[in-house]
């Protein structure tokens, strides 16, 4: 009740704020015409003063003119003193009455009747206290944090939250938050992926040199991680070494359970990378989700998918025309272009760019793209040596 007559008396304050200029501005005016009637009169008394004095008009003549102007003061006088409203000041009165009353009336029935009054309040405090299981991602992303801003080496909270980051498309804070639980707690295959896919997944679906540094460290922890396969042999992909991909994703499916719910769509990927009839230039990331629910690099989403491939997942990718693949390709090579152009110290990323548009068919691109790269390792003549070296195996010249 006490917070409906704080909004009561705020609502009249401003009403009032709003109303009371009109109301005196009028008031003002009316004074002020009232002032300048009985100056103009007293100026015409002063002038049938000078005018009998200079015998311009007679005696009797100069009287009569003093007592109607006398006359006309008096009545403006008495307007001054008046308390008749005028139809103005009525209309006046009316607004300020429907501003004061009737718009708190509408504006309190429309709440009552579109809003929750009703509705208990819901204070910070009690939401990030509340029982996870009913709690929002946001609310128990905000608990974490402020568990970690308490307890800052507490890699296990880094490792939680980590994903849940990946998922919720804050790429660079997953990034963040994989590294600094690897710091803390240690290396190991499942950080070091998670690690890996926030990279690729950052990078516009490139798996980048760092993505692949980390893929790589959690083959040696697990030579039978999935996803480090997997993200491998995307790279290879991305990079024009095609026949690397189909090794690598063909003994990733020939160990795979029958089961596995990735099974089918490395096995697409897999069949149209090895076809000889595929339209898709090397250097394509296959159109499959990566397995073991980890999202598709090369989909270029900002924001991961829901892990896991379903029935729909598969079909859809199956059934991918080469023309949807051939804009996919190009949209994943844009955005490497894009981040080289921000960030041009990423040497593999280079290189994968000049293939990229060399296989895309657009020479003139992979010549500047080379000549960028050279212009970004100007004091680096190893890094400019390879890039000479990919230039003249692609006939791209110098």
């Amino acid at each position: 009740m006490t917070l409906w007559l704080i909004f009561a008396v705020m609502t009249g304050a401003a009403v009032l704020a709003v109303l009371w200029p009109l109301r005196t501005g009028a008031a003002l005016a009316g004074a002020d015409e009232r002032q300048a009637d009985l100056a103009v009169y007293r100026d015409q008394l002063d002038e049938i003063e000078r005018d009998r004095s200079a015998g311009l008009i007679g005696a009797r003549e100069g009287e009569a003119a003093r007592t109607e102007i006398a006359r006309r003061m008096l009545r403006a006088a008495d307007e001054g003193r008046g308390t008749v409203a005028t139809a103005s000041d009525r209309r006046r009165r009316i607004a300020a009455v429907v501003a004061l009353v009737g718009v708190p009336a509408i504006a309190g029935g429309l709440y009552v009747g579109l809003g929750s009054p009703d509705l208990p309040g819901q204070p910070l405090s009690a939401r990030l206290s509340a029982d996870p299981a009913t709690a929002d991602i946001a609310v128990l992303v905000r608990r974490v944090e402020s568990h970690l801003e308490a307890n800052p080496d507490d890699g296990r909270g880094y490792e939680v939250v980590a994903p849940i980051y990946y998922r919720v498309g804050r790429l660079e804070d997953a990034v963040r938050a994989w590294e600094t639980a690897i710091r803390l707690l240690g290396p190991s295959a499942p950080r070091e992926t998670g690690l890996g896919e926030a990279e690729t997944a950052l990078a516009g679906g490139v798996v980048t040199a760092d993505a692949q540094k980390a893929f790589e460290r959690a083959l040696a922890l697990d030579p039978t991680s999935v996803k480090a396969n997997y993200y491998l042999g995307l790279g290879a992909a991305q990079d024009g070494r095609r026949q690397d991909a189909i090794d690598r994703w063909s003994r990733l499916v020939a160990g795979a359970p029958a089961d596995a719910p990735w099974l089918p769509m490395v096995k697409a990927a897999l069949d149209r990378l090895a076809s000889t009839d595929a339209e898709a230039p090397a250097g394509q990331p296959p159109a499959a989700t990566p397995p073991a629910g980890a999202p598709p690099a090369a989909a270029g989403a900002s924001a991961p998918p829901a892990p896991g491939p379903d029935a729909a997942d598969v079909a859809n990718a199956a059934a991918m025309t080469p023309e949807q693949r051939a804009a996919m390709v190009r949209g994943m090579v844009e955005r490497l272009a894009t981040r080289l152009q921000a960030n041009g110290d990423d040497l593999e990323g280079w290189l994968r760019l000049v293939r990229a548009w060399n296989v895309l068919g657009e020479p003139e691109k992979a010549k500047a793209a080379a000549g960028d790269a050279r212009r970004a390792f100007t004091a680096d003549p190893a890094a400019t040596q390879r890039i000479d070296a990919l230039t003249q195996e692609l006939g791209l010249g110098s």
